[in-house]
């Protein structure tokens, strides 16, 4: 048994992985699995994760956690009641800590956020000039090609009088649980804080003929788009391959595609890819009106 602290992208895998071993895993977080994510998706993965035998236990505040002779005891506080859940172990995922201790930092006089890590502007300079970091030590973008997208910028201004800009705004992610989480752009609630007029687009994949003939209509689509400009601002996927979907999110984003135009753009028959067009055409057609490949 196996209590999983976060319900994040790495504790989402990693519960995931522990359960198919024959594990029994209780998920414990303050929020929801995979609070970053839009609402529909993490409602309809943790739909998924409960059949599989995973107990999800959101909302809950942490007390303390203890070890006793053969287990461990975690203490969590959930609409006003204390509860000890146990199991013979507990997995710490509530988030990483830049491994920067050792750096000398403060006596480069290199200036540090208040979790520790270093702090960089768009260009990865760092306080101190002529000094530049990239990685998880920043605290951004936590993912090993934006690691290395960053390093390559640092590299580059480094030696070219710094101008180039670090840009994130069409960075796809992905969470490789089963069915595959990943996204691109804003999210609905983003969109909205930055000050957009947002419409949303949601496709079951019961609608994607692909997963009608693979027989796992596990998923949905959803896409936010700017509803004055029809310009598309994000979109995610919940789908047993949308890790190799969003990926064509990411160039409409990047190319500043309208909704309209990624739903006329011709996408080949029975690939998961084609749940972003139909998506796409839900802003303003119900595609189960529609016959196989229609535009």
């Amino acid at each position: 048994s196996l209590l999983v602290v976060g319900g994040g992208f790495v504790g989402a895998e990693l519960a995931q992985v522990f359960a198919r071993a024959g594990v029994k895993v209780t998920i414990v977080c303050r929020s929801r699995l995979l609070p970053a994510t839009e609402p529909e998706i993490a409602e309809a993965l943790s739909r998924y994760f409960r059949p599989e035998g995973i107990t999800l236990n959101c909302a809950a505040a942490h007390e303390f956690c203890k070890k006793t002779d053969q287990r461990v005891e975690l203490c969590v506080r959930q609409e006003g009641y204390q509860e000890a859940l146990q199991a013979e172990r507990i997995l710490i995922a509530t988030g990483r800590s830049p491994n920067v201790e050792e750096l000398g930092l403060a006596e480069a006089g290199i200036r540090q956020a208040k979790n520790g890590a270093i702090e960089v502007d768009d260009r990865m300079r760092t306080s101190r000039s002529g000094t530049y970091a990239a990685g998880d030590v920043t605290g951004r973008d936590q993912f090993v090609y934006m690691a290395a997208y960053g390093a390559k910028l640092a590299a580059l201004n480094a030696l070219n009088g710094d101008s180039l800009v670090y840009d994130n705004t069409a960075m796809p992610w992905v969470v490789f649980t089963d069915p595959q989480v990943a996204g691109v752009g804003l999210s609905e609630a983003a969109a909205n804080a930055e000050g957009f007029a947002v419409k949303t687009s949601i496709l079951p994949l019961d609608q994607v003929p692909r997963a009608l003939a693979a027989r796992d209509t596990r998923g949905l689509v959803k896409l936010i788009a700017d509803a004055g400009t029809d310009r598309l601002l994000g979109g995610q996927i919940l789908a047993p391959e949308g890790a190799d979907s969003i990926q064509t999110l990411a160039l409409a984003l990047k190319t500043g595609m309208t909704a309209k135009a990624l739903g006329e753009t011709i996408f080949p028959y029975l690939t998961t890819v084609e749940a972003l067009k139909l998506a796409a055409q839900t802003f303003d057609k119900d595609v189960a009106m529609l016959s196989c490949c229609a535009g």
